[in-house]
């Protein structure tokens, strides 16, 4: 048995779903879909998720969400018509919606969470419906229904190990599954979502408590690619990579896959497939567990900005015991969280995303740290990027730091820290924000442009 997911690009038109049904039905181990929200058509459009968010907030500032609410009927209503689907399916869609705009607004994170689910379970509904439509034993399946339940944690869902026993009985249902992604109950019965792009994590949970050999998931790429082909032209594919790899560079800016969503999968060790629903006969990408290290000590290089760094600097910090818990506590105690935490003797760097910060508080913070460590020195310096060199062939290969420090140094990019994970999978250089693009470039020319020639 296959678990398939469909992102929102695979489900954005009528035309999009006809190509999923082809997919779907051209092998017969397809028997569990999940699928996402309607996607963009085209570069201006909105994405129904976006579109629905917009309409809880207004629902919470009690402003009429009516202009907002016709979108989202259009979007689907335009799907339903291109698959000549009866009026029935898109009255069912906005008596949903309308319920859940009504729903108790006293807690504004779950409503959030509430209207926000809507777009994947109704479109698993629509989906469903046109399946049948073609003659195929499809059905549409709740995840209450199913027992995917989870954390109550608006926004950061996690799965209820209890679900994984749960789920495996949907193997002895008949036809064709269609769930919805993104989101799962409460044992209470309320609706949790997973982080955003949280589809790619309900794919991986079903993956694992159906006990499937392989979780594909379909996007609008032909393969994962070394490089953001944004910044480097026509980059190299990836035909395998390990989970782990796959984590690096999805934390670090790969869009392909949520960051969260391998654990599952990995945990039970079924391999993940990304393919393209535009081009289905690509060889796409395979995660596996482990692969031969044969393509040279990097895999693919990954980059992400809006980091910030908080550098404290005291003498004799290495003999003073706890200073790095406390310093940390500091941090949590306003809800920070961190990403990397460079550190010499006498100093150390807290790598944090900026967007964390609210107005005052870093003064506050530099503050305490001064006064409570009696530190000699804090700076908070923001505005860098963070660039990931991943690949497990670099625990094998001598200078793959020097190279890297060498192409960076030849493109004039000055290297504001460097942190290496103990796995040595990957290693990670900070960089201000203006020379993050430069920087990507002069490290896919030193490993990857000099192999192909």
């Amino acid at each position: 048995m296959k678990v398939v997911k469909f992102g929102g690009s695979s489900l954005a038109s009528g035309k999009q779903v006809e190509k999923v049904f082809q997919i779907v039905v051209s092998d017969p181990k397809r028997k569990i879909v999940v699928v996402s929200a309607p996607g963009k058509r085209s570069p201006e459009d909105e994405k129904v998720t976006d579109l629905l968010i917009e309409c809880a907030r207004l629902c919470l500032q009690n402003k009429n969400p009516q202009e907002k609410l016709n979108t989202v009927i259009e979007r689907y209503a335009a799907i339903a018509q291109e698959l000549n689907l009866s009026e029935e399916i898109i009255n069912d869609i906005l008596q949903d919606l309308q319920t859940r705009l009504t729903a108790d607004k006293r807690n504004p994170d779950k409503f959030m969470d509430l209207v926000k689910a809507s777009g994947e379970d109704n479109n698993a509904k629509l989906v469903a419906a046109f399946f049948r439509q073609q003659g195929v034993e499809a059905h549409y399946v709740n995840p209450k229904e199913a027992g995917l339940f989870v954390s109550d944690e608006p926004g950061n869902a996690q799965v209820l190990p209890e679900s994984y026993d749960k789920l495996f009985s949907l193997r002895e249902r008949s036809g064709i599954i269609i769930f919805p992604g993104f989101f799962g109950y409460s044992k209470e019965g309320e609706v949790f979502t997973f982080s955003r792009s949280g589809s790619d994590i309900t794919g991986s949970i079903l993956a694992n408590g159906l006990k499937a050999e392989l979780y594909e998931n379909f996007t609008d790429v032909d393969a994962v690619y070394s490089v953001n082909p944004f910044i480097i032209n026509s980059p190299k594919e990836i035909k395998e990579l390990t989970y782990r790899e796959m984590r690096e560079l999805s934390y670090a800016g790969f869009t392909v896959l949520h960051d969260e969503a391998l654990v599952p999968a990995f945990r039970a060790g079924i391999p993940v497939h990304i393919k393209n629903t535009n081009n289905p006969n690509a060889p796409g990408t395979k995660i596996v567990y482990e692969r031969d290290n044969t393509n040279g000590p990097v895999i693919g290089i990954a980059s992400d900005k809006g980091f910030c760094s908080i550098y404290v600097s005291k003498y004799l910090m290495n003999r003073e015991i706890g200073f790095g818990r406390r310093l940390l506590a500091i941090l949590e105690s306003y809800g920070l969280s961190y990403e990397h935490t460079p550190s010499g003797i006498d100093d150390i760097s807290i790598i944090l995303r900026e967007n964390q910060f609210t107005p005052g508080m870093e003064e506050e913070i530099v503050d305490r740290i001064k006064t409570e460590l009696d530190s000699d020195e804090v700076v908070i310096e923001h505005s860098l990027a963070l660039i990931m060199v991943v690949g497990e062939g670099m625990r094998h290969n001598i200078g793959t730091t020097a190279r890297a420090s060498k192409a960076l140094a030849k493109a004039n990019v000055n290297i504001e820290m460097i942190n290496q994970g103990s796995s040595e999978v990957s290693m990670m250089f900070g960089v201000k924000e203006i020379d993050e693009k430069r920087a990507v470039q002069a490290l896919y020319e030193e490993f990857f442009a000099a192999v192909a020639v």
